[in-house]
């Protein structure tokens, strides 16, 4: 199972009198081949006699190598991958309907293609798993996209592939007010790092990811407190979301404002003592 090559949809094939993107690949005298692009570029013809309606004088004006072009199903031969389409059967109106469900399925396509990558997940197991179930509930998984953005409840009947990894968090607040405070608290980080391995970084499993979290905070807290210095915990172990994530980089961005107004008020008021008394 390819990493990166699936095919939009959850059918193998497309159905007949439905429109499809190809790509043009070769032009011989019976027609034109193509690659269906939204079927994992599965092979596909145009007849010479469903080019044009008009008398063909000649193919290159009609159809060009490399080109993307909108036709209909005429045929599809399962067994033995045969795929009949025409271009002369074509309206306006169905090319751009079909542009725009080609547009929204690239869209898509690329997300996943890009997770598939990250998580080394097989593509066709993250559409089975969302695109398609996404698809049949929303009408297309980009829209279940945009709308789970303020209503996360798009998530709830979807199942992710086992093997995806899950990322864990916990908030510390580590403090020492000792002569080598800093240096003890770099020390005592480090406890954590060390708790790292190859299995955390890739394909983790939740309760491994928070036990191992666990234990580097005790690591990280023997350290610190054997150097007069203390930790608390502000948050335990726990599974987080992108929205989690979102939060606290806003939460952060926020007391970064406040510590630079902070600082702005402290440098006035250093100002107005320094300034001579005046009556």
């Amino acid at each position: 199972m390819s990493l990166t090559n699936c095919r939009f949809y959850e059918e193998k094939y497309p159905e007949i009198d439905s429109f499809v993107m190809v790509n043009v690949k070769q032009i011989a005298e019976m027609g034109a081949y193509v690659k269906l692009l939204e079927y994992d570029n599965i092979d596909g013809m145009i007849l010479l006699s469903e080019l044009s309606r008009r008398r063909i004088r000649s193919i290159q004006k009609l159809i060009r190598v490399g080109r993307n072009e909108v036709v209909v199903v005429l045929r599809v031969d399962k067994e033995k991958g045969y795929i009949d389409l025409s271009k002369r059967r074509v309206s306006t109106e169905d090319v751009i309907k079909c542009e725009e469900r080609y547009n929204k399925g690239k869209m898509v396509h690329s997300i996943m293609r890009h997770v598939a990558e990250k998580t080394e997940v097989p593509i066709e197991d993250l559409y089975k798993n969302i695109g398609w179930p996404l698809n049949k509930k929303y009408g297309h998984c980009i829209d279940a996209f945009k709308i789970s953005i303020t209503n996360p409840d798009v998530w709830n009947d979807i199942t992710f592939p086992s093997n995806a990894p899950t990322k864990v968090r916990a908030d510390v607040e580590v403090t020492c007010f000792g002569y080598d405070g800093i240096d003890a608290i770099k020390a005592a980080l480090s406890q954590a790092e060390a708790r790292d391995t190859a299995e955390t970084q890739v394909k983790v499993r939740l309760n491994d990811g928070i036990k191992r979290l666990e234990e580097a905070i005790v690591d990280v807290r023997a350290s610190i407190e054997a150097a007069g210095g203390r930790l608390e915990v502000k948050m335990e172990p726990k599974a987080v979301t992108e929205t989690d994530d979102a939060e606290l980089q806003a939460l952060m961005e926020k007391r970064e404002r406040e510590n630079a107004e902070v600082s702005g008020d402290e440098s006035v008021s250093e100002s107005d003592d320094n300034a001579p008394d005046t009556i």
